[in-house]
């Protein structure tokens, strides 16, 4: 079946796209800022675009079935709406598929970010020699998705897996879902830059800091104190984070995507000393905590399976 697909991996900040081919390889890319203040229409012209240009790069004789796009929750994937994504203002309740597909004249699939991700890692990465698992993408928001004996648990409206947005404080730092002290305000990029703001300077910061996650991991791994204090505690909450899920769900292996798991065990090291603290002793001994294989193509390829599967494939 040389059918070709497009995964798109809409985020926060950025659109990352990619053509993949019939052997499931992503041979070519697109990426563009996001700007969802400017609106779906917006947003759909450019992606459009891209998936055009992409396109091009389909050999002659083979063609482009079908696209599909990954999103932060809630999605509505029967509907193919966003709901309301708290890192995505201005895109509240937009019919992202109905609107894409017609500007492609194509068939198209829309997926939760964390779905597509560890979708994408079940069937190609670190997940490949488990039959369940759990996926947590942590980048400029947390989401969670989990998988049962091979096949996705979406629960009654998609939400299932949603562990960036279980309370662990109720008193703690305002989220972007309107709540307090959610995981993803110890764990996400963006909080963990405002922490290392406060440690640095004593003050929360007013709007976001001049020191990102990133620079914050590189000084961490070149030793720097504070930065590895920072880390280690969005560690510790992650492990509070995968504790909770392991008691619930009983599966073992969870999978680590997202900017911020490229700090690696500055990360995951304190996640695993913590688990014991928070579930059974004979729950937290079987848990594993690793990182993605995919890195940033997870999406994309989880995607892009869920597109050609539209055509059959």
């Amino acid at each position: 079946m040389d059918v070709w697909t497009v995964g798109v991996d809409l985020g926060g900040t950025k659109v990352a796209m990619g053509l993949v081919d019939p052997r499931q390889q992503i041979v070519a890319r697109e990426r563009i800022a996001t700007h969802p203040e400017r609106g779906a229409q917006d947003l759909v012209a450019r992606m459009a675009a891209c998936i055009a240009r992409l396109s091009r790069q389909v050999p002659q004789g083979e063609r482009l079935g079908a696209v599909g796009v990954c999103s932060p929750g809630p999605v509505d994937s029967q509907q193919g709406l966003l709901i309301d994504p708290p890192n995505l203002h201005g895109l509240q309740h937009t019919p992202l598929r109905a609107m894409l597909s017609e500007a492609l004249g194509l068939p198209v699939n829309l997926e939760h970010d964390a779905k597509a991700a560890a979708w994408g890692e079940h069937l190609y990465g670190a997940g490949r020699k488990d039959s369940s698992m759990v996926y947590i993408v942590v980048g400029t928001g947390v989401g969670g998705a989990v998988i049962i004996d091979g096949a996705i648990y979406r629960g009654l409206a998609n939400t299932a897996g949603e562990i960036g947005h279980v309370t662990l404080d109720p008193d703690g730092r305002l989220c972007g879902c309107g709540n307090r002290g959610c995981v993803e305000t110890f764990l996400s990029g963006p909080f963990i830059a405002r922490r290392y703001h406060l440690a640095l300077h004593g003050v929360w910061p007013d709007g976001e800091p001049p020191v990102d996650a990133a620079v914050v991991s590189q000084r961490a791994a070149v030793g720097e104190t504070l930065a590895r204090d920072v880390l280690a505690d969005a560690g510790r909450a992650l492990g509070r984070a995968v504790a909770t899920m392991g008691m619930v769900l009983d599966v073992e292996l969870h999978v680590i995507g997202g900017s911020v798991a490229k700090a690696g065990d500055l990360l995951f090291a304190s996640a695993r000393e913590v688990l014991a603290h928070h579930c059974y002793g004979s729950v937290a001994e079987r848990l594993r905590i690793v990182g993605n294989a995919l890195g940033e193509d997870g999406p994309i390829l989880g995607c892009a399976a869920q597109a050609r599967a539209l055509l059959g494939g």
